[in-house]
C-alpha cells in the first residue's frame, strides 16, 4: 500500500471516538482503517471517509477490525455509501469485522448487501 497518500480524520465525543487513517493502494483502492466506536455521534466521521464523489469508479474497503461497537447509524451509512459507490461504478468491501460487529452486519443482513471478507487481504484481492 501506498503511503503517500494519507490522510487521518479523527472525530472524539463524550460516547466515544472513532478514528480513520486513509490510504491508497498501489492500484488505486482506498483503505479505511476504522477504530473506535460507529454511532450517531462518530457517524459523520465515518460518512465523510466514504465519500468518493466525482471519482470515477470508486473502490472502497473499510478495514474494521478495530471497530468496537456499531449502531443502527453506521449500518445505514455503509448502505448509503455503498449504493452511491455502486451508482458510481465502484464498490465498497468491508474487511475483518471483529465479532460483535459482524454479528450486526448478519443480523440486519448487510452481508448480504455488501461484501464482507474475513481478512484486509481478502478484500484486497477478490
Amino acid at each position: 500500500m501506498s503511503e503517500a497518500e494519507t490522510t487521518r480524520i479523527e472525530h472524539a465525543g463524550q460516547a466515544g471516538h472513532l478514528s480513520v487513517v486513509t490510504t491508497t493502494t498501489d492500484d488505486g483502492i482506498r483503505v479505511l482503517t476504522l477504530a473506535g466506536e460507529i454511532d450517531h455521534h462518530t457517524g459523520d466521521t465515518l460518512r465523510h471517509a466514504l465519500d468518493a464523489s466525482g471519482t470515477p469508479r470508486p473502490r472502497i474497503v473499510a478495514d474494521m477490525r478495530q471497530v468496537t461497537f456499531m449502531d443502527s447509524s453506521g449500518i445505514n451509512i455503509l448502505i448509503a455509501a455503498h449504493r452511491a459507490l455502486s451508482e458510481a461504478g465502484g464498490w465498497l468491501r468491508l474487511a475483518a469485522a471483529g465479532e460483535s460487529v459482524r454479528r450486526t452486519l448478519s443480523i440486519v443482513g448487510v452481508d448480504a448487501l455488501i461484501d464482507c471478507h474475513e481478512t484486509l487481504r481478502h478484500a484486497l484481492t477478490n
